[in-house]
């Protein structure tokens, strides 16, 4: 398998202040994990352009991308757009660039260059809704990424797989009425963003569970709930919501999830994808606030992706 993973410094440079969990500690972590595996080398790096507009245009409106514009008044350091997102002056370009990535990474995987991805950026997505960022995103990397592949790059269905704890609401709402994606996930709930669950449809296995959740009831749910509905759309490419925040190690959420359930549930999505897809991932990074259990559970991760 060739694997890439796709990032820039632009990334590390949106900060939103010391006591702020969305860091860019996180992207070290993360690199410093992959040497202390020792699979970084295994790795083919690619460096996240930035973002045409059109395509985020493709899945957010002219108010979304102005607010992600936007600037902190002369004197300030950051410039808030909700409780707990915040802008510095390098943000709006390293949101560029963690949607570049994904789109870059489309691009590469459909071409056939590279097997799968992961998209090691930040400001993450899955809460950005069209209208506007929420929730320490900007843009929903993953939602611009599927629609480039769907209306730039002709495919016909694709499937996003969100482990993140948190409900990924601005992925729902940007493909609720869309018969061409399927979401599949898991949240805690009750928990940010505190939307009400809406019914499981055939393009919609968006499923609740409470804290203390564990790997078994997870592994569970997948192979009941998320494996048959996958199988009956046959996805032609799977995006993935990686967040791991849900491990037991993270104090922003409840959950009790390990390593070796990332590892597992990315071998069920190699699994389909191998079936239906030609093999094509990009995964995209999005929660995980315990440095040490990110790191950990990111090799895990890639490891699966890599096949190594």
């Amino acid at each position: 398998m060739t694997t890439a993973i796709y990032s820039h410094p632009d990334c590390l440079r949106h900060e939103m202040g010391e006591w702020h969990p969305e860091c860019p500690a996180r992207l070290q972590a993360i690199a410093d994990q992959l040497i202390n595996a020792h699979i970084d080398g295994l790795l083919d790096h690619r460096v996240a352009p930035l973002a045409d507009l059109a395509a985020i245009a493709r899945n957010h409106t002219p108010n979304a991308i102005a607010i992600a514009q936007s600037q902190p008044h002369e004197g300030d350091d950051y410039y808030p757009i909700d409780g707990d997102t915040s802008l510095n002056r390098h943000s709006y370009t390293a949101a560029l660039r963690a949607a570049g990535a994904a789109v870059a990474a489309t691009d590469a995987v459909i071409d056939g260059a590279i097997d799968n991805a992961f998209c090691a950026v930040r400001p993450p997505g899955h809460h950005a809704r069209p209208s506007v960022p929420m929730g320490f995103c900007l843009f929903n990397n993953v939602a611009v990424a599927a629609r480039h592949a769907l209306d730039a790059r002709g495919l016909r269905r694709v499937a996003i797989i969100d482990f993140d704890v948190h409900h990924g609401n601005g992925t729902e709402e940007a493909f609720r009425d869309d018969p061409r994606v399927l979401m599949a996930s898991f949240f805690q709930h009750p928990l940010y963003p505190y939307t009400e669950p809406l019914p499981v449809t055939p393009n919609r296995i968006n499923v609740p569970v409470p804290a203390g959740t564990r790997g078994d009831v997870v592994r569970q749910l997948v192979q009941d709930q998320w494996l048959p509905a996958l199988h009956a759309f046959k996805p032609e490419m799977i995006f993935i919501s990686a967040g791991f925040d849900a491990h037991r190690e993270d104090d922003l959420a409840g959950m009790g999830l390990v390593e070796a359930d990332y590892a597992w549930m990315t071998e069920q999505i190699m699994d389909i994808a191998r079936r239906h897809a030609r093999g094509r991932i990009v995964s995209c990074l999005e929660g995980g606030y315990n440095l040490s259990a990110l790191g950990r559970s990111v090799v895990a991760h890639v490891k699966a992706l890599a096949e190594i």
